[in-house]
């Protein structure tokens, strides 16, 4: 018993001391990843040009081939062991000129800031003119019925609620209403809708995203109004029930269109079979130049190979940076991408042990969403303070990202980037969302989190 008692001793002195020599090189590795990022913004400057010389990409355009183009140059230039293109096909909507609409009653005629929700069919060349039916949810769209409902147009407007403190679950509260309001009042009848623009903010920029058609339903012109104007319109109508609303697009919806992810690795030195992804999407709604939507969650996962590189660390497992295309639209990237992993992993060629998606802004990062078992929690949490030097304090068992949620039928551990919420739907899907709104130094840290935490999975999994 005795002799059991000593070699038990040894064991975890040994486990004690080898731990310590792990925390300590894991701690300086981490720093030096800090000092660099800081030291030398590559990805605030690849922002830049993504955002000022590129702009909006909506899939399918020609600024989101010549986003996929120049994401192919920059990682060509890291000197990655691979770097390659997956085709992808993807619809191809346009928004057409910029749309209008005004309302006209007793207190005369008023211009309203509005946008084509994404994937909307055009009203006729002349517009869409008619009288306004206001509501809060579908409920009380089903309350009003056909008789009231029918050859009017449909305002949902539904504020997104202020008490939540992540502002995610805010939008998550308000945002049915933008993806299948036009769904919804085509059924009784509508002429249009016009929703709310989901944002807790009050300004006059309207917010696009994506809406569903169905096809039993017949389809109807759909746009969003910014939160300034809802307000005034609701007022309005208090005001004078009768009044007119008009509408006018003309969105074109063009036949699918070839495109691609674009994908760059670094490979492991002793587990190249196994993979740590890290990514974000490449593609943005076409108004605004998607700086925090998602260029920052891009440039970020692209620093993570160039902080490896730059200072020299060889990895055991296999970094991948991915580029995802049509997140926005029909997320044909992330489908495109899963397939043919699985494909590998059914083989045993290859396995994904992580992925980690940045999708959630260039604002000050706070910690990880970790879509994992109870023991992976664990294992991460672990990881807390050599972390938490640098404000990463947040390890919350949650959700991920939707360009890599198709991985976690794998057995993947699913991690996603949590930034401070606070901004992130001032400008989410809006003319607002421009390069001006990201500070160097808060995309840095993130991007800084994120190869630190790409570190301690490749060397403690």
């Amino acid at each position: 018993m005795r002799k059991i008692f000593v070699f038990t001793a040894i064991i975890s002195f040994q486990f004690i001391v080898f731990s310590g020599f792990s925390q300590a090189e894991d701690s300086v590795v981490i720093r030096k990843i800090y000092n660099e990022a800081l030291s030398n913004p590559v990805a605030y400057h690849n922002l830049d040009y993504l955002c000022n010389r590129i702009g909006g990409r909506l899939c399918g355009s020609a600024q989101a081939e010549k986003a996929v183009q120049w994401t192919k140059k920059v990682l060509d230039g890291m000197g990655l062991d691979s770097v390659y293109l997956q085709p992808v096909t993807v619809e191809h909507w346009e928004r057409g000129p910029k749309e209008k609409a005004s309302v006209t009653g007793k207190s005369g005629k008023r211009n309203l800031n509005v946008c084509a929700i994404g994937g909307s069919i055009p009203t006729p060349v002349s517009g869409i003119t008619a009288n306004v039916i206001e509501v809060k949810n579908f409920d009380e769209l089903a309350l009003l019925g056909k008789e009231k409902i029918a050859g009017k147009i449909v305002f949902f407007n539904r504020a997104a609620d202020p008490r939540p403190i992540y502002t995610f679950e805010a939008y998550g509260g308000s945002v049915d209403q933008r993806a299948r309001g036009a769904m919804q009042a085509g059924r009784f009848g509508a002429l249009a809708v016009i929703v709310r623009s989901a944002t807790p903010a009050h300004d006059n920029f309207p917010h696009t995203g994506n809406h569903h058609y169905a096809d039993s339903v017949k389809a109807i012109p759909a746009f969003c109004v910014s939160t300034n104007d809802a307000d005034s319109l609701s007022l309005f109508l208090k005001n004078d029930p009768k009044l007119k609303l008009f509408l006018h697009s003309a969105c074109i919806l063009h036949p699918e269109a070839p495109s691609y992810n674009v994908i760059g690795e670094i490979r492991g030195t002793t587990h190249p079979e196994e993979v740590i992804l890290v990514g974000g999407h490449l593609d943005s709604w076409d108004i605004g130049q998607g700086a925090h939507d998602d260029g920052a969650g891009i440039v970020q996962s692209m620093e993570v190979l160039r902080l490896f590189k730059a200072l020299n660390i060889k990895p055991a497992r296999t970094v991948r940076f991915v580029a995802f295309m049509d997140e926005e639209y029909g997320q044909r990237g992330a489908k495109a991408y899963a397939t043919a992993s699985k494909l590998l992993a059914d083989s045993g060629k290859e396995k994904h042990i992580a992925a980690m998606e940045a999708d959630r802004g260039g604002a000050t990062p706070l910690g990880f969403s970790i879509d994992g078992t109870a023991e992976e929690m664990v294992r991460i949490k672990a990881w807390k303070p050599l972390l938490l030097p640098y404000g990463i304090w947040s390890f919350e068992k949650s959700g991920s990202g939707v360009d890599i949620h198709d991985l976690k039928a794998q057995g993947t551990l699913l991690i996603a980037l949590v930034t401070d919420s606070q901004r992130y739907f001032d400008y989410h899907h809006s003319d607002n969302d421009t390069f001006d709104k990201v500070n160097v130094r808060e995309l840095e840290m993130g991007a800084a989190a994120m190869a630190g935490l790409v570190w301690l999975l490749d060397g403690g999994w």
